[in-house]
């Protein structure tokens, strides 16, 4: 599609901001309502995207954008589901699944994970449970009742940034922690491919596989940018 705009704009709407094509809003590519987002600031990564397009528009470059629509369109109508869909991680937090403690790559995992593991329950007051081997261990109801009432009060736009980084790291643990406003996006996008780069010690790296790493890291990078743009007053 050739670009069909000249000026990109930022304006207040409502209780939130919406970007304005040559003074027209947005509008959100599956439900069609208008793109209004909770922040300036949030609302000005948009505005960047389309600034940035050349005389033909590239989807593949409107990642806020489309994260955005998701909340809006998908999230914002039953955020209950996406809630739930959470939690199914959290019960199978990739960061409790441990290897057997005679193994070397156990003490890489506690090293790395049981920190990450560890600060979590300190700052959700929940007990996680930890399993060496692939024996599921489901998580206390307890558990489960309070991280359903932490994710509830998310808002779509952080439910949407989080259903993102979560499903990338296969881990709630890190999920929560990436929302975290000194959070280290690069220390926790390694976390979450420990066992990967244990393997490439070993046996060597793949080229095709390091590839699709580095597009799943910048789409972990720009879901917490998201994430913490949507919250800016």
């Amino acid at each position: 599609m050739k670009r069909f705009y000249t000026d990109v704009a930022v304006a207040s709407r409502g209780d939130g901001f919406a970007v304005l094509l040559d003074g027209r809003p947005i509008r959100t590519q599956g439900g069609g309502v208008d793109q209004i987002v909770p922040s300036e600031a949030l609302a000005q990564r948009l505005a960047k995207e389309w600034a940035e397009q050349g005389e033909t528009i590239e989807p593949a470059r409107f990642v806020a954008r489309d994260l955005a629509d998701h909340a809006i369109d998908t999230v914002s109508p039953d955020p209950a589901k996406t809630v739930e869909m959470l939690l199914a991680y959290a019960d199978t937090d990739t960061l409790c699944y441990r290897a057997e403690p005679d193994e070397p790559f156990w003490h890489r995992q506690q090293a790395v994970w049981e920190p990450l593991v560890a600060e979590m329950e300190r700052r959700e007051g929940v007990r996680m449970e930890r399993v060496s081997g692939i024996i599921h261990r489901p998580l206390k109801p307890d558990t489960l009742d309070r991280l359903r009432a932490r994710l509830t009060v998310l808002d779509p736009f952080q439910l949407a940034a989080l259903e993102t980084v979560t499903g990338l790291a296969a881990s709630l643990c890190i999920g929560l922690a990436a929302l975290e406003s000194e959070a280290d996006g690069d220390a926790l996008w390694d976390a979450s491919n420990l066992e990967e780069d244990w393997q490439a010690e070993r046996w060597g790296e793949d080229a095709e596989a390091a590839e699709r790493r580095a597009h799943r890291r910048d789409a972990f990078l720009a879901a917490m940018d998201f994430a913490n743009a949507a919250r800016s007053a």
